[in-house]
């Protein structure tokens, strides 16, 4: 069975003609061969991912932010729990100082359910500073009318600096750069959040773009990365995919910039077709883990491949000479990890929530690789030196900086038989590539 819910194939109606008509050419054919497998899927996908202890979750406590894809269009990979609602405002310290000065006469002093930037700075053993010269670009699909404002509450509750369009830290453009007219809401609006928040935990003194494609088509969201890189980003972060399929390699060129370090999310359906743009070779593709406080271990966290993280063996993309895993001869993904289990995930806030069928805005905890992918971008920015990651080749060379994961499997809907590929093992797999971040040494 196909895991994933959404093909490459183009449909957009904003490319240039030529570019259109080019790939049109090269991947119609794919389209239409994956619709009927795309229709079994999309069902599948919806009813959620397991959980890390290889059971299941308990049903009805996650679903995706982003519905399925059409043929020629991604799927954003969100991820949100539909059982923590933490109301609406800012939440701590911040809310306690505004009740102390009168500026409000109640509010919740207690921080919000889910991972913070401090929990994830500690599992992950990050400075507090760093990144102030770095630009980090978030591609999506479509407007988020209240990304800034969202993003403004999310980083006065965890005492992290403004970033605001105002002090220059945050800009939002549309795919060919400017700041209007913004395309409409695609419904995207949690996965948006989610991306600007991870950004902002990782690397609170990096600047953030925001590039809204104007669909969810490759040709728009290839459109928006260029432009992103166009406009002075250091880091760009994709937190979406679609299957590889015949005609894939028309969209590698969107994703190569030497000296920009490109980042993917490697997908959600475990185990099975790779996710592109996760499976270019340009790109640093970024599996996930389910993470754990265990104040009995001298790290005080633990990890375990988490079973929703997308990895796979490609049969359209030829191996690169850097990767030399023994069981896959085309590019394998993932490369790298972070936390990305909605059940263990980071707190965000969102207002922007139109498409989720009631669920109520505010907090609430949402993972899924869309989670680890700009939290990674984030790490890199931190660590300054972006021109290290053309491809994910850095990793594979010295990997000694990274916290190794071993223990747990994707194996949500195939099984590769014990192999390295679904598995979590003792040096590199699939679902967490070579690992999480051990500090920033390795980045």
């Amino acid at each position: 069975m196909n895991p994933n819910n959404s093909s490459p194939a183009p449909a957009s109606a904003s490319a240039s003609a030529p570019r259109r008509g080019l790939r049109v050419a090269t991947v119609v054919a794919a389209a239409s061969t994956l619709v009927a497998a795309l229709t079994v899927t999309a069902a599948t996908a919806t009813a959620g991912v397991a959980a890390p202890n290889g059971h299941g979750k308990p049903a009805g406590n996650v679903k995706n932010a982003c519905g399925p894809a059409r043929p020629g269009q991604a799927r954003c990979f969100a991820e949100v729990r539909t059982d923590v609602h933490g109301g609406t405002g800012v939440r701590g310290a911040a809310a306690a100082a505004a009740v102390a000065s009168g500026k409000t006469a109640a509010a919740a002093t207690a921080l919000p359910a889910g991972f913070g930037p401090a929990d994830l700075r500690s599992a992950y053993k990050l400075p507090t500073t760093g990144g102030a010269n770095q630009t980090v670009a978030i591609v999506d699909a479509g407007d988020d009318p209240t990304a800034e404002a969202d993003l403004a509450v999310y980083r006065s509750t965890y005492g992290l600096p403004a970033c605001t369009t105002a002090n220059g830290c945050f800009h939002k453009v549309n795919e060919k750069g400017a700041a209007t007219p913004l395309p409409p809401d695609q419904g995207w609006g949690v996965e948006e959040a989610l991306d600007l928040d991870m950004v902002s935990a990782a690397c609170p003194q990096c600047k953030i773009l925001l590039v809204e494609g104007d669909s969810a088509s490759f040709d728009d969201l290839g459109a928006s990365v260029n432009e992103a890189v166009a406009l002075g980003a250091t880091e760009v972060s994709n937190s979406y995919g679609g299957t590889e399929a015949n005609g894939v390699a028309a969209y590698a060129p969107d994703y190569t910039h030497p000296g920009v370090a490109v980042v993917a999310s490697s997908g959600d359906s475990g185990y099975g077709i790779p996710s592109v743009p996760a499976a270019y070779t340009s790109v640093v593709a970024v599996g996930g883990t389910s993470l754990t406080k265990a104040a009995n271990t001298t790290r005080g966290w633990t990890e375990t491949a988490w079973q929703g993280a997308g990895s796979g063996c490609s049969a359209w993309i030829d191996k690169p000479a850097w990767q030399t895993d023994a069981n896959c001869p085309g590019r394998m993904v993932a490369d790298v990890a972070a936390d990305a289990d909605p059940n263990t995930g980071p707190a965000i806030y969102v207002t922007d929530t139109p498409d989720l069928e009631g669920l109520p805005s505010g907090w609430s905890i949402v993972g899924g690789t869309s989670a680890s992918s700009p939290f990674i971008a984030g790490v890199i920015g931190l660590a300054g030196n972006p021109q290290k990651f053309p491809n994910a080749s850095a990793f594979y060379s010295d990997h000694s900086a990274l916290f190794d994961v071993v223990g747990g499997n994707n194996g949500v809907f195939q099984d590769c038989g014990g192999d390295y590929q679904c598995n979590a093992v003792t040096g590199y797999d699939g679902p967490t590539g070579w690992g999480t971040p051990n500090g920033i040494a390795g980045f």
